[in-house]
C-alpha cells in the first residue's frame, strides 16, 4: 500500500462521510480471532478510545477498498488514527500502545524490523480461520458496547 495523505478517504466519494474523532479499528467480524481481538480492546480501552467499524460493512468494505486492500478477503485489520491508516503489525501495535499501560509495552516490538513482524502478521492473518474459526453471522457488540461500532 501506497501511503496516503491523512484524511484522504474523505475526498473519495466511495466512502460515505463518519465520525472519525476517535482512533477506528476496521476488522474482519466473520473472524472469531478478529473479534476477540475486539473483545480485548473493548475490555482493556478504559478511557473508550476506539470506535470499530466491521471490514462487512459497506463503509468497511469502502475503506478496503479506499486503501488498496481486497474487500473479501481481510488479512489486516486496519487502524485510521489522525486519519492516517496503520496496517498490519503497526496497526497492531498502535492499537495496543492506546490501550495504556501495561499494553503499551507493546511498542518496544517496534525494534523488531517490519520485513520481519509483517511476515508473522501475515501467517497468522492467512491461518485464522484455521487456528480459532469463522463466525457465520458478522460480530454483534453487547449492548453497552454499541455506541461505539460505526455501522
Amino acid at each position: 500500500m501506497q501511503p496516503r495523505p491523512a484524511y484522504s478517504y474523505r475526498s473519495d466519494p466511495s466512502v460515505r462521510d463518519f465520525a472519525d474523532d476517535h482512533p477506528i479499528i476496521v476488522f474482519d467480524g466473520e473472524c472469531i480471532f478478529c473479534s476477540g481481538w475486539v473483545n480485548f480492546v473493548l475490555r482493556h480501552d478504559r478511557q473508550g478510545r476506539y470506535r470499530f467499524i466491521t471490514a462487512q460493512s459497506a463503509l468497511g468494505a469502502a475503506l478496503y477498498r479506499h486503501y488498496g486492500l481486497d474487500s473479501r478477503d481481510y488479512e489486516t485489520n486496519i487502524l485510521i488514527e489522525g486519519g492516517i491508516a496503520y496496517l498490519k503489525s503497526e496497526g497492531s501495535l498502535r492499537m495496543a500502545a492506546g490501550l495504556g499501560f501495561p499494553w503499551r509495552l507493546a511498542s518496544a516490538l517496534r525494534i523488531i524490523p517490519k520485513s520481519i513482524r509483517d511476515p508473522l502478521y501475515e501467517l497468522v492473518a492467512r491461518n485464522r480461520y484455521r487456528i480459532a474459526g469463522r463466525r457465520n453471522t458478522c460480530f454483534v457488540p453487547k449492548p453497552e458496547h454499541r455506541a461505539r461500532f460505526i455501522a
